[in-house]
């Protein structure tokens, strides 16, 4: 006998989640499906670590002091530790607007501009909001079906609308919005000081090799054994590295800090929004640097909305064969049994080329009252075929 067993099939919200986004983790890491400079990027942190605690640190620790490496290691960890919550974290995508809600929007925007006629461009999808006594314009997307709030803007990249947006950064594979910007200041702060640390260093070690055994010497050395060693290629490479991202990292620390002066996005200051033509004045602004700094870096940090984690249950219907012992009972239906055991037993009996037994077919139910008289049946009594029936039937 066949058995129909319903089984729920656990599936998480992240499979579901619409934008080009990769999930990994079971829904924990979030980032961009672009991923390529993100890789480049640890392997050049990675990189020109890893040379510098070989080869120079050794050198650095026994002429110096040993403080040197412990430091470079705890800015290198601070560096790590902020790249990846940055790279792998909701930077405050803004979910999409379901089916009924996205319909409810449109006929709200049906209404409130009525029909246009054809030929003609529709009227800007906008809402007004006010915000310390001044209008910010909330702009609908065609895309989540949504006006996105103060601050947002949709990611062409990642196809997502993101609460607070700063802007996309192929360095960290990731968005820079409201839930991970200040992860990525603190990561770009201290890889500039990690870098300036190294770059700083290499030159220090330079300088003590060329003091005892001359500069040309120093350059001409190949590897051997420590404390002879002079490891010029990877002294070179990691002082070529530096200096090329000095110029690149330490700018962009200073640009940030700038703008977190001013509680102002990268975003907002590409587009001139508040220092445009009309001179609007920035509503998110305290008018005092450090407030500004407190709100951006040390404001309470809000949840994330996607609850990416969440459980969608599906049932999924298999077929099972179970062997169950068939009784006497079990192989002739009674007249209790319903319509589908009395089908499958007559359909049975068919096959084998006999007629149904009159146990099996059902007595028609009749109550005392639609019977005549006479036929009125008591409680447990059969019917029995009268002597007129069978007349007419010869």
């Amino acid at each position: 006998m066949s058995v129909m067993v319903a089984r729920k099939k656990v599936v998480r919200k992240w499979e579901k989640l619409p934008g080009r986004n990769t999930f990994c983790c079971d829904g924990r890491i979030m980032m961009a499906r672009q991923k390529g400079i993100f890789y480049l990027t640890l392997f050049l942190i990675l990189g020109t670590c890893a040379l510098f605690f070989a080869f120079e640190c050794r050198y650095l620790a026994v002429q110096l002091s040993p403080a040197i490496p412990v430091f470079a290691a705890v800015l290198f960890l601070f560096a790590m530790a902020t790249l990846l919550r940055t790279s792998f974290s909701d930077p405050g995508v803004i979910p999409r607007a379901l089916p009924d809600e996205a319909a409810f929007i449109e006929m709200e925007i049906e209404a409130t501009n009525g029909t246009v006629p054809q030929g003609q461009r529709p009227p800007p999808r906008i809402k007004n909001f006010q915000i310390n006594n001044q209008i910010v314009k909330l702009k609908y997307c065609y895309t989540c079906k949504i006006f996105r709030p103060p601050r947002a803007s949709h990611c062409s990249i990642c196809d997502n609308c993101v609460e607070r947006f700063d802007h996309h950064c192929p360095w960290v594979g990731n968005c820079v919005g409201k839930r991970n910007y200040r992860y990525f200041y603190l990561f770009i702060l201290s890889l500039s000081l990690l870098t300036i640390y190294i770059f700083t260093f290499n030159i220090v070690y330079v300088a003590l090799k060329s003091l005892k055994i001359g500069f040309l010497n120093t350059l001409k050395e190949t590897p051997g054994t420590y404390p002879s060693t002079s490891l010029t290629v990877p002294t070179v490479l990691e002082v070529l590295i530096c200096f090329f991202t000095l110029w690149s990292v330490v700018g962009l620390t200073g640009f940030h800090t700038f703008l977190v002066a001013l509680n102002q996005t990268t975003n907002e200051d590409i587009k001139g929004s508040w220092t445009g033509k009309n001179r609007v004045q920035n509503p998110y602004s305290h008018g005092n640097i450090v407030k500004n700094c407190c709100e951006v870096l040390c404001g309470p940090l809000p949840p994330s909305v996607l609850d990416r984690r969440g459980i969608l249950q599906q049932e999924e219907s298999t077929a099972q064969e179970e062997s169950c012992p068939r009784g006497p009972s079990a192989q002739e239906p009674t007249a209790a049994q319903g319509p589908d055991g009395q089908a499958e037993e007559s359909s049975a009996q068919q096959k084998d080329g006999s007629l149904p037994h009159l146990s099996a077919v059902p007595a028609p139910s009749l109550s005392n009252a639609e019977m005549p008289e006479e036929k009125q049946l008591t409680s447990g009594e059969l019917p029995v075929p009268s002597q007129d029936a069978g007349q007419a039937e010869h």
